[in-house]
């Protein structure tokens, strides 16, 4: 017969209720939780997945707009090392057309800053994360730096030139790439206005070079 919880004056028995509530209280406190242990593997989860990329629902796969990334963040390596160079040769060039080259590089390597710009942030729009080092930049960038000075301004001005059709030849291919692989139509007419802006920069480097 089960212990009554009283005691025999007919006064509730309180040492051995305590002692009941304090043995369901441990138990529940010790106990596992499932659904809390999922909710936070989950959690972290999703933790790992914002930090390579932006958690969006755009129609485009997350597999496709990181495909779309990686070639834009290629881009945005030899957009800046042409920069760079751009500026090495406004700041070093030499010769008798110095002051006009001089002020002719500046407007250009100011419309490269645009571009970088604009293209790190489409990088961003398609929910991943624009490269943002030097050394990033060097690993990544087919064109190459020019090291030190050059003293003749032709030279300057046709490898920049060649730099600029390395870069139209690429964002060419990605036109299509981008809208018919990636089924991003938004990134292929962004690259296509890209590659107009170097082939207008192109033609006027071109046309500032002196004929034979």
């Amino acid at each position: 017969m089960a212990k009554s919880a009283k005691s025999s004056n007919g006064k509730p028995n309180l040492k051995g209720a305590n002692k009941i509530n304090q043995k369901v209280i441990g138990k529940n406190a010790t106990a596992p939780n499932p659904s809390a242990k999922q909710s936070t593997q989950q959690s972290g989860q999703q933790d790992g997945k914002e930090e390579n990329s932006d958690n969006l629902n755009t129609g485009i796969s997350e597999e496709n707009s990181k495909k779309v990334a990686e070639s834009l963040n290629q881009v945005l390596a030899d957009e800046f090392v042409l920069y760079v160079k751009t500026l090495n040769f406004h700041w070093n060039i030499e010769g008798p057309d110095f002051h006009a080259l001089h002020l002719f590089l500046d407007e250009q390597y100011h419309q490269l800053q645009l571009i970088i710009d604009s293209v790190a942030e489409r990088v961003r729009k398609v929910g991943h994360f624009a490269t943002g080092s030097m050394r990033e930049f060097l690993d990544t960038a087919s064109l190459k730096e020019h090291a030190g000075a050059a003293s003749v301004s032709e030279q300057m001005l046709s490898e920049l030139a060649s730099d600029h059709d390395a870069i139209i030849r690429k964002t060419r291919t990605l036109i299509n790439d981008f809208e018919e692989k990636y089924d991003d139509a938004g990134s292929s007419d962004f690259i296509t206005g890209i590659m107009k802006e170097h082939e207008k920069m192109a033609w006027m480097l071109r046309a500032s070079v002196r004929k034979g």
